[in-house]
């Protein structure tokens, strides 16, 4: 007989937080990943146009940690026509040393929300200039609003300017940053977001670039979240081009998925392979070299960054006294 704990979304919202610590321990994972160590398969991703959905299912070994997960993450758009999220998923947390079973975290995504947001924060640490006074975010939904709060973090700015393509949904979510930080946050064009800000989140869906080349200025990070599907685009190509420095979080996987592929049907960076966030965290790359620079993260999501979050998660849990044990 062992115990398997089992939380609800609920539970582990009560245990695990947009905070520093679940940064740190993102940041670990990037760092691992730069060590050659991590045993992480190719992304098994399904496109489901038929029922305007998609289902990814990520995982990866990472050593020192004490466990691994399994993440199945389905996505299903029409759902909130039917009163139901668009997102959903679970978590499988296994022990590194036995592979036996130790958690399932119910977490309806919201773990996924934390990792992809803190992984947006370690982009900002390493990539964004050393002083960032206003910070753009283009799109209005979840992602926009956590991507912000986690830059904020590690870089304090003192203003917000939202874009999102319903007017009514930037507003919202200008509102619910302006409360939650406490402070300015504005509506404005996207152009407008670029230009006048220092460092930008793209967190859309998009299948065509929304963020262009010559909006683009010294001095600018942006963080690309949005294309994790092969089809989505958020950044053209042009403005990969000019960056003085571009990154991505996994190489196979933005050729692939991300906005390297569209960068390299476009004929950009066909010819050699951009650094890679855990390489930069591990200072096995060189990251921004000056305030000036034009700086771009490619952000796909990765299967490092589950296993990170949930096995602070259940030892989040585990501290706090939450979740039930059933016996197996």
């Amino acid at each position: 007989m062992r115990d398997i704990f089992v939380l609800t979304e609920a539970q582990l919202r009560g245990c695990v937080g947009m905070d520093l610590a679940a940064v740190e321990v993102v940041e670990n994972a990037f760092r691992a990943l730069a060590s050659g160590e991590v045993v992480m398969p190719p992304i098994l991703s399904m496109d489901l146009p038929a029922v305007h959905g998609e289902v990814d299912v990520k995982t990866a070994w990472i050593p020192g940690f004490d466990g691994f997960a399994i993440k199945v993450s389905p996505g299903f758009f029409d759902n909130p026509k039917l009163g139901l999220p668009s997102l959903n998923g679970l978590m499988i947390l296994f022990s590194a040393r036995t592979g036996l079973v130790e958690a399932l975290l119910l977490d309806n995504g919201y773990l996924t929300d934390v990792r992809t947001a803190a992984a947006g924060a370690v982009a900002a640490r390493h990539l964004a200039p050393s002083v960032v006074t206003t910070a753009g975010v283009l799109g209005g939904g979840v992602q926009a609003r956590l991507q912000i709060e986690a830059a904020h973090l590690v870089r304090p700015f003192s203003r917000v300017l939202v874009w999102a393509r319903r007017p009514e949904a930037a507003a919202a979510c200008a509102a619910d940053i302006s409360v939650r930080l406490g402070i300015e946050a504005l509506v404005a064009p996207a152009e407008a977001v670029v230009r006048e800000s220092q460092l930008v989140v793209t967190t859309t869906p998009s299948r065509e670039p929304i963020l262009r080349e010559d909006w683009l200025h010294p001095g600018l990070h942006i963080t690309a979240m949005g294309s994790d599907q092969a089809g989505k685009c958020e950044i053209e190509p042009a403005a990969i081009a000019r960056a003085d420095l571009y990154v991505c979080d996994r190489v196979s996987q933005a050729a692939l998925l991300g906005e390297l592929r569209s960068a390299r049907a476009a004929g950009v960076l066909v010819d050699r392979d951009p650094p890679e966030l855990g390489a930069i965290v591990a200072g096995q790359a060189s990251g921004r070299r000056d305030d000036r620079d034009i700086t771009i993260c490619d952000l796909t999501g990765t299967g490092a960054q589950d296993t990170a979050i949930a096995t602070h998660a259940l030892q989040a849990a585990r501290g706090a006294g939450a979740g039930t044990v059933i016996q197996s």
